[in-house]
Formats: C-alpha cells, sequence, structure tokens
C-alpha cells in the first residue's frame, strides 16, 4: 500500500475518533454543570476541558477569561481550531475523500454525510439549544462509522491502517482523561491509602451528604464519559472507588477503552502490516502491551498515577511518531 493511501486512513479513523472522545468529554461538563456548584467548580471543570486537549494556552490568549458558550463554541464549532469537532470532523471527510477508491461506498457517505449533517445542525443552533443532543449525534455516528467500516470493508491493510489510527488516539484521550481527573493523587499512594480515603468521605456523609453525592456523581461521569458505568457495577458490583476505576480504564483486558485493550488491539492490528524495517516500532509497541498486561494497579498506584500517565502519553505518542515514520507519509512532508 502507498504511504499516502495509509496517511490518509490513518487519519480518517483517528480524526473521527478524536471528534467522539471531545463530544464525550463536553458531554460529561455539560451533565455535571446542571448539579448545583459553586463558580470555581465550574471553572475547573472548564479549565479541565481545555487542559486535556492541551488547548488552555491558546484558549486564554484568544478569549481570556473562561465563560462557559465560548469554551463549548471553542471546543465544538471553531475552525481555527485544529481540534474542535468541526475540526476533526472535516479533516475525517477529506481524508475520506482522497481515498474513495480504497473505502466502500457505505463508508464514504458515512463519513460526507457526517459531515454535512453537521453543518446543519449547528446553523440549527442545536448546540445553543440542547448540547447534549448534539454530543450524543456526534457519538452516534462516530459508532456508525466504525460499525460500517467493520461490516463492510475487506478485512485487509486498509481496514488494519484505519484501526491503527481509531485505537491510537483512543489510548492517548483515555490517558488524557485519567490524568485530568487523578492528578491530584501524589507519588506513593497506593491503594490502601485512596481506599481509605474513600471510606473517610463516605463516613462524613451524615455530615455533609451533598459533597459525597456530588463525588459519587463526578466518578460516575468520567465511567459514563468512557461508557464504562454499567460495566464497572458488573465488574465490580460495589461502590464506585477511585483505584477501581483506574484499574478498569488502565488495565481490564476485555473493556474496550481501557489502555490495556486500546494497546493490545493496536498492535494486532500493527503486526499484521510489520515490515522490515518496523523492527523499532514493533518492538516499541510490544514492550508497553506486555508491561500493562502484568502490570498491577497497586504498582501503579505507588508510582504515582499522574507520573505513570505521562509516560504513558510520551509513549504512546512515541509510538505513533514510529508508525508515521516507518508507514505514513513524513511528518515534514505532510
Amino acid at each position: 500500500m502507498l504511504s499516502r493511501t495509509a496517511d490518509h486512513l490513518f487519519w480518517l479513523s483517528r480524526y473521527m475518533e478524536r471528534a467522539e472522545n471531545t463530544a464525550r468529554m463536553l458531554d460529561v461538563n455539560y451533565q455535571t454543570s446542571l448539579m448545583p456548584q459553586s463558580r470555581e467548580q465550574a471553572e475547573q471543570g472548564l479549565r479541565s476541558l481545555l487542559s486535556i486537549s492541551e488547548l488552555s494556552g491558546d484558549y486564554e490568549a484568544r478569549h481570556g477569561t473562561l465563560d462557559a458558550r465560548q469554551v463549548y463554541d471553542y471546543i465544538v464549532r471553531d475552525e481555527s481550531n485544529p481540534s474542535s469537532i468541526t475540526s476533526c470532523l472535516r479533516a475525517s471527510r477529506e481524508n475520506s475523500r482522497a481515498v474513495r477508491g480504497t473505502l466502500t461506498t457505505e463508508v464514504w457517505e458515512t463519513a460526507n454525510t457526517t459531515w454535512l449533517e453537521f453543518q446543519r445542525l449547528l446553523k440549527d443552533n442545536l448546540l445553543k439549544r440542547d448540547p447534549s443532543a448534539l454530543f450524543e449525534w456526534v457519538k452516534f455516528r462516530a459508532h456508525l462509522l466504525r460499525g460500517v467500516t467493520a461490516g463492510t470493508m475487506l478485512q485487509d491493510e486498509a481496514f488494519d491502517f484505519l484501526r491503527i489510527g481509531s485505537f491510537l488516539e483512543r489510548a492517548d484521550n483515555t490517558a488524557r482523561l485519567l490524568d485530568v481527573k487523578f492528578h491530584a493523587v501524589p507519588k506513593g499512594v497506593d491503594a490502601h491509602v485512596v481506599d481509605s480515603q474513600w471510606q473517610t468521605l463516605q463516613d462524613q456523609q451524615a455530615e455533609k451528604p451533598s459533597d459525597v453525592a456530588r463525588e459519587f456523581y463526578h466518578w460516575s461521569a468520567v465511567l459514563r464519559s468512557v461508557s464504562a458505568f454499567e460495566v464497572y457495577r458488573k465488574v465490580y458490583s460495589n461502590v464506585i472507588q477511585p483505584e477501581k476505576v483506574a484499574e478498569l480504564l488502565i488495565l481490564r483486558k476485555n473493556m474496550p477503552r481501557s489502555l490495556y485493550s486500546c494497546v493490545a488491539r493496536l498492535m494486532n492490528a500493527l503486526e499484521r502490516v510489520a515490515n522490515d524495517p518496523s523492527g523499532h516500532t514493533m518492538r516499541q509497541g510490544g514492550r508497553l502491551r506486555a508491561e500493562l498486561q502484568y502490570a498491577r494497579i497497586e504498582e501503579i498506584l505507588e508510582e504515582g498515577l499522574h507520573a505513570y500517565l505521562i509516560q504513558f502519553l510520551k509513549r504512546i505518542n512515541a509510538l505513533g511518531g514510529s508508525i508515521s515514520s516507518d508507514f505514513l507519509i513524513p511528518v515534514t512532508e505532510a
């Protein structure tokens, strides 16, 4: 396969995955904002949105003060923001158009219709009237594109590059989401300490029921942002505990959006397209997969969740760079 074709397929799926994950994070923030909260809590939620996508500096340079409507417009519809949902859907559609001969008609029509319909929804002011409905629509269209891809495309190299882009982006986004929520857990805090802190919070329920309810809702929101709330209940049959949320979203093998699951499925696709020059890339990915496969959450918490997730992000981005060097258009040419 030509590097240019592989590059378009890789970014087609990666941009669609990014649009979906952005919609998930925005929806969680919007649902949380409907709860009674202080101005400081509301602003912290908006900062988290910008921080996850590393947009804080650009937003402050353009707009200065935090305003919920302005932040939502910036992340959803601002065409000058390369990480906005509009920019991602447009890029996904343009990459699809460039390789129409490689895709099935159903895949192309899904990507094209998604872009056109999204523009119509923005003109109808759905973002202002019902933000949650718009975010659900974006998630549904991403599900639809993946389903059509799996259901109609030949499972060859083209399909593998679509999967590589999707799982690489998903791993990156899951790690960013976790880091923003868990960054306050300091180095040296193990699972027992986290569990003790959670128990202390529960013991305070009689005195501050609203604080406990808010904390429970926020942890629930983190799980819902990756469609893991029902999964958590099924796996743990327990109250939501921070260290178990981390375990589910980092190490759980059969959780579709866990870091391990993303890296394992990424490597499965990468192994099918591997060539002689990609030995270093395969070693990078294989080592990361093995470490996640045999890690324990107690060891990760002992190291410090923030430090662990920052290191993971560096490694997954380095892996993406190696994939680009081995298979795709060089960054300078792109």
